[in-house]
């Protein structure tokens, strides 16, 4: 089976690019950057996975026809061309055509490019594992009910709306995953699929099911979740292999009593449905979730400041749930990460479905004013803007800032275009995260800042007055007839630092004025202004020649001297002066002739953060790296907090960032770090420091270098990225060293590294294994599905603690009745290369007999040893 000519033709010209002379050229990929290995190959890790497979079909052709298991990412311009080779593959097995490795300008995940199949891929009849997750499949591919052989298929997160009639001709197929699409009903023939045993088609649009789903005898697992079912068949009784039946976040009103006969069935999920009634079998069943279903249930009243939610469904939503309805009913609700939800009765008047997710803030559309401080994640709600009919109240979990003095904490909304501050009214508690609250009428994206104390006022025709609530003394007198039309006026202050960062002997300032208004017509009349005199300086005693009123621009990038523009008028503690004009004002007493500059960096420096970078290695896995950004009054108390699982070199010399700037690790002389990142940018890995968010990543980073004589000593780099809007063009150009973008550089080892059990040597073909991801290897031998470890290690993907945890967690639970537990999970950590955590279980558990034969020997009992063993596996 050949591919098309004219995409053969394509291929060669492309490769002819790379290897002129028939050898090694520049343009060539490096073969230790891919990994084929024995019958596998690995490229999804790569930017440039497709040049590698077109690259190594054209040189090593009778070795890729062998592959039996092939990863490739779908975020690529030359997936067309790599799809055309596909049919050769005969003896392919299981395949991975992913997309997701990109992330768009809001930091979500970007979609491949993957819309279809070549017609000849229905040939591969060996495959029996495809994931075509994370694409733009509006359809399923026709040539896909032709895989007889399949027994796993994933077609999570795309937009598929309808599954082709012939779909139970996959007659082997044992999972199935459609979850994250657009689907509305299902064909009849999915009845079909008799050794179907797990089935996913949870955050769908899913109204009806085909009688027919009662003939999957062998399903164990039925994910029906976050879709409009408002009915379900009676034949789903029929199911009587099913053990968890997933039917939360849909619009059920009634379910079938004969669920509950069902003889394996240990879970079944009906939270956050419209249940008004519920047959008593199921209602008194142990295995059945209810809450958050309108039964009469007890609610939880909210507190005396919270508006009541008396009669309202509460739902309380897990941290793998992204979505749910609210009806004209209203309800609360409440989501894993602590942020809550009140929609009031009649908010919406028709029943409506509601997705949220939280992004990682991104510098280029989150755009942080003058002296603002970001305090939590973005949080996104769809369908953006939906009209609600009453406001809907937002309680939203935020970083308590460092100091509140001048400061106040407010949401900000995104409109599409620009941002805006909502009405906020703040909670402080003493053990859990303080809660900013607002109310909207509108879906968009929201987060919490810290911003300077905002002052303002309606100013009409008549006049009025302003002052600071941070600085009485600062006051704005608006005369009579300085405006025609009412205008909206804003003011705020800027206190000086009690350390002046410049000579505080020859340069004194008085509090940072910046006034602003909705209107773009100056004031008709002079409007009169009053700033209290530098710390120290009186009337009495003041030198008139040192005395300069400096007016900035909006940007605050410069400067100037308006001294001899106006009338500066002095009390004993006040300078007061008249202008028309709104802009940033600053008064200043110094010996200096040009003051514009110092004023500028004075400034500049009000703006910028003291930060420390960390580089640790955890001290059982070396491998297991933690960088981490701090400001330096953060550095000592998380060093203490760390040093009993990791060691490291002492933090960098304090260098300057400002808020939202850009930085990147680099991972250099002979280390380097797994490409399977979003975050991962021609090999570094990048960041964003906000003073009061983490800016930490934990990873895996590996040798190509042969560790098995000698410990590798390498460093990870820190370089200067993109700097904010409105950062003084000069403050970005100072940095240090030869290479203008470095910050600092802190040296990492690598260990000489011990041979695992069954590793084989691979240096004879030139190639080498990607870095093992712990996390999935763990998972795997554990005996979890592909399902499961793939939905862990997204959702925990930027901790590789929690990915590990929660793949125990699930084994745990799948596992907990199994007397030979024990023995599988050493067997797994063995196999997983974790020989030291093997170790550890093992010494616990004779810890733990050696404790049992002691009381068993004080109350006078003996046992068996089998019966001891099984005691010990049991506790």
């Amino acid at each position: 089976c050949l591919a098309p000519m004219d995409k053969m033709q394509k291929m060669a010209e492309l490769l002819k690019l790379g290897d002129k002379d028939g050898e090694g050229a520049p343009g060539a990929p490096s073969l230790t950057g891919c990994c084929l290995a024995d019958n596998r190959l690995t490229l999804d890790l790569y930017p440039d996975g497709c040049w590698q497979l077109l690259w190594l079909f054209e040189r090593q052709q009778a070795d890729v026809v062998q592959v039996e298991l092939l990863r490739l990412s779908t975020n690529n311009h030359l997936l067309d061309a790599a799809l055309s080779i596909l049919p050769h593959l005969k003896r392919l097995k299981s395949l991975v055509l992913k997309g997701g490795l990109v992330r768009d300008e809001f930091g979500s995940c970007q979609r491949g490019s993957l819309t279809s199949l070549p017609p000849d891929f229905g040939t591969l009849r060996c495959l029996t594992h495809l994931d075509l997750s994370f694409n733009s499949l509006s359809t399923l591919p026709s040539c896909i009910p032709c895989l007889t052989s399949l027994r796993m298929l994933s077609v999570s997160h795309n937009n598929l709306v309808a599954l082709p009639e012939n779909f139970g001709s996959l007659s082997k197929l044992t999972f199935f995953s459609a979850m994250k699409n657009q689907l509305k009903d299902l064909p009849r023939s999915i009845g079909e699929l008799t050794a179907l045993e797990e089935l996913d088609l949870s955050e769908n649009a899913l109204e009806l099911l085909p009688e027919e789903v009662g003939n999957l005898h062998s399903c164990t697992e039925l994910d029906l979740s976050g879709n409009q079912l408002s009915r379900i068949p009676d034949s789903l009784a029929n199911l009587k292999s099913l053990r968890r039946l997933h039917l939360h976040s849909n619009l059920l009103v009634t379910v079938p009593a004969s669920l509950a006969n069902l003889p394996h069935l240990s879970r079944l999920d009906l939270q956050n449905n419209c249940l008004r009634s519920v047959p008593p079998e199921i209602q008194t069943a142990p295995f059945v979730h209810l809450r958050g279903n309108p039964l009469g249930e007890t609610e939880l009243s909210l507190q005396a400041d919270e508006p009541s939610a008396t009669e309202l469904r509460r739902l309380f939503l897990a941290s793998e749930e992204d979505s749910f309805t609210v009806t004209s009913e209203g309800c609360e609700v409440v989501l894993a990460c602590g942020i809550r939800f009140y929609f009031p009765p009649e908010a919406a008047s028709d029943p409506v479905r509601i997705y949220f997710r939280t992004l990682a803030p991104d510098p280029q559309w989150v755009k942080l004013r003058h002296h603002d401080v970001l305090l939590s994640r973005v949080l996104e709600l769809q369908p953006h803007g939906v009209k609600f009919q009453q406001e809907v109240e937002i309680w939203m979990p935020y970083t308590s800032p460092h100091t509140l003095h001048q400061r106040e904490v407010v949401v900000r909304t995104f409109s599409g275009q620009s941002w805006s501050d909502l009405r906020t009214r703040v909670k402080k508690k003493k053990s859990k995260k303080h809660m900013a609250h607002c109310s909207v009428l509108h879906f968009s994206w929201f987060l919490v800042v810290s911003r300077l104390v905002q002052n303002e006022c309606e100013v009409p025709a008549e006049g009025t007055l302003l002052f600071s609530s941070v600085d009485p003394n600062i006051k704005v007198t608006f005369p009579p007839g300085a405006t025609e039309e009412t205008r909206n006026v804003k003011l705020q202050v800027r206190m000086p630092e009690k350390k002046e960062p410049l000579d505080a002997a020859a340069n004194l300032s008085s509090p940072l004025l910046c006034l602003s208004q909705d209107s773009l017509v100056d004031f008709l009349r002079p409007v009169r202004i009053q700033l209290p005199l530098p710390p120290g300086v009186t009337g009495l005693k003041l030198d008139c020649s040192r005395l300069h009123l400096l007016r900035g621009d909006v940007e605050g990038q410069t400067w100037d001297d308006i001294t001899s523009q106006v009338v500066l008028e002095l009390t004993h503690l006040y300078a007061i002066f008249e202008v028309t004009h709104f802009s940033w004002y600053w008064l200043w007493y110094t010996t200096k002739t040009y003051i514009g500059g110092i004023a500028k960096k004075v400034y500049e420096r009000l703006r910028m953060y003291q930060v420390n970078f960390i580089a640790l290695q955890r001290k059982k896995d070396p491998e297991q790296v933690l960088l981490q950004c701090l400001p330096k009054h953060k550095v000592d108390p998380v060093l203490k907090k760390l040093q009993d699982r990791y060691r490291g070199p002492e933090p960098s010399d304090m260098v300057e960032m400002f808020e939202g700037e850009q930085f990147f690790a680099a991972f250099e002389r002979g280390i380097s770090i797994d490409m399977d990142r979003p975050d991962c940018v021609d090999g570094r890995l990048s960041f964003i420091f906000y003073s009061h968010l983490k800016n930490m990543k934990e990873i895996y980073v590996t040798s190509p270098v042969d560790r098995k004589g000698q410990a590798v000593k390498g460093q990870v780099s820190f370089y200067r990225g993109a700097v904010p809007e409105s950062i003084p063009e000069d403050a970005s150009r100072r940095r240090r060293g030869p290479d203008s973008h470095w910050l600092a550089t802190l040296p990492i080892k690598l260990p000489r590294l011990k041979p695992r059990w069954g590793e084989t040597s691979s240096s004879s073909n030139g190639f080498s294994f990607p870095p093992l991801n712990l996390g999935s290897a763990i998972g795997l031998n554990l005996g979890l599905t592909y399902q499961q470890v793939e939905r862990i290690g997204y959702n925990n993907r930027e901790d590789l603690d929690k990915q590990i945890l929660n793949m125990l967690f699930s084994w745990a639970q799948q596992n907990s009745e199994d007397p030979d537990c024990v023995s599988k999970l050493i067997t797994a950590m063995k196999e997983s290369g974790r020989q030291d955590i093997a170790d550890e279980v093992e010494t616990i558990i004779e810890l733990g007999r050696q404790k049992y034969r002691e009381s068993i020997r004080r109350v006078g009992l003996e046992q068996e040893s089998s019966t001891e063993d099984s005691a010990i596996a049991m506790t």
